[in-house]
């Protein structure tokens, strides 16, 4: 097994047990979310610069593994189904033995996770490097201070902070954005599902994500109707497609329904609003580099958006802009909407206090429907503005 003896707690000091060149395999985990492992891409980036050489592998779980299944960067992607109980304990054993048996130099938990401390632990790397966290520290032999409390600064920056033992400097935008590689077969499928919708090339195409990973960021499905028709009568080149996650599709059609029914009240074309079914994360990535726009709240899609180069509307409830606003070349178009300051918020997502959910119904679809108007006009002028605020 792995050795458990004290770890030395020195965050920032570079690594000098191992010089760059005996580093030629690493280990990279990062469990979970769409959103976070999005996150993780520029890190990726800047290792391959710093270890051109390197075998660098990428653990991962399935429903985040289309982002970086062609990641220019990797060797390897593992991709980790998650199960309960023994059956899992066991699966993740076994992978830890594969892990063990390649032999990594290096591994990098960018989880902190129960499961990714394990893993990071049984691949066996004498050099591990993880967050400062109670009960599973040990399982590292370089910690990270992770500060528990919800800051204003980004998640990028956050995982960044791993890569400071490595001598690897603070990160920009322009220079390590957040990446997807297109995925052919993908591409051809939503251009294929489009075409069959009655979608021309010359129809200025608007995504709008309306599910989002919990109830704490979910913008009310009203509020979504009447931006998708307002959207949809100022322009008749324009065509609306409503996404969502696999588990709310419901709330897609309902959104589409409501939306139709709006603009045919108003003497409007129903046909603006297009119904296209599910999107998987791949086609999705495709759909968007096709788009003249993307409106969602914090989650999983709207970092894929930005690993393109669509204009973004973001819109946060709970969540924080500073922390997970898309990160990218800040002269691609990106405008953020928040209800502003408020004493709950940010807030940890299991108990709204108010009870009124006050940080996403506070924002209403005439201040989304402003900021989509400021994004496309500024992807012509390649230039972005700062955060909407609420009025």
């Amino acid at each position: 097994m792995a050795d458990t003896g004290p770890t030395q707690q020195l965050p920032n000091d570079p690594i000098t047990q191992f010089p760059n060149s005996s580093i030629s395999r690493i280990l990279l985990v990062r469990l979970r979310e769409i959103g976070d492992v999005v996150f993780t891409t520029p890190a990726i980036r800047a290792l391959r610069q710093k270890f051109p050489d390197a075998h660098l592998t990428y653990v991962v779980e399935p429903a985040a593994a289309p982002v970086v299944a062609r990641n220019p960067h990797l060797n390897e992607v593992i991709v980790a189904p998650r199960a309960r109980g023994v059956r899992g304990l066991l699966a993740d054993l076994a992978l830890g033995r594969r892990l063990r048996a390649a032999r990594f130099d290096l591994a990098i938990d960018f989880h902190g996770g129960p499961r990714a401390s394990l893993l990071t632990w049984l691949c066996g790397a004498p050099e591990r490097i993880g967050y400062e966290i109670a009960a599973r520290g040990w399982m590292y032999t370089r910690r990270v201070a992770r500060p528990r409390a919800l800051r204003p600064r980004h998640s990028v920056e956050n995982q960044w902070d791993l890569l400071a033992p490595l001598g690897i400097a603070p990160p920009d935008r322009a220079s390590f954005p957040v990446e997807m590689t297109a995925d052919p077969a993908a591409v051809a499928s939503a251009d294929a599902r489009l075409a069959r919708a009655g979608i021309r090339a010359t129809d200025a195409l608007i995504v709008v994500h309306v599910s989002a990973g919990n109830p704490f960021r979910r913008w009310p499905i009203d509020y979504f109707v009447s931006l998708v028709a307002a959207l949809a009568a100022e322009d008749p080149a324009r065509r609306i497609i409503i996404s969502a996650g696999p588990s709310e599709g419901d709330a897609a059609e309902r959104v589409i329904a409501g939306a139709r029914a709006r603009l045919q009240e108003s003497g409007g074309s129903a046909d603006r609003v297009v119904s296209c079914g599910e999107f998987s994360l791949a086609e999705l990535r495709a759909l968007l580099d096709r788009s003249a726009l993307y409106i969602g709240g914090d989650s999983g899609p709207l970092h894929v958006a930005a690993t393109t180069r669509v204009p973004i509307v973001g819109v946060y409830g709970p969540t924080l802009p500073a922390r997970s606003a898309p990160w990218r070349d800040e002269r691609l178009a990106c405008e953020s909407v928040d209800a502003g300051e408020l004493p709950c918020r940010p807030c940890d997502q299991r108990v709204c206090e108010p009870g009124d959910f006050r940080c996403l119904t506070r924002i209403t679809p005439e201040q989304v429907a402003r900021a989509a108007g400021i994004a496309i006009v500024n992807s012509t002028r390649g230039s972005a503005t700062p955060p909407t605020p609420p009025r």
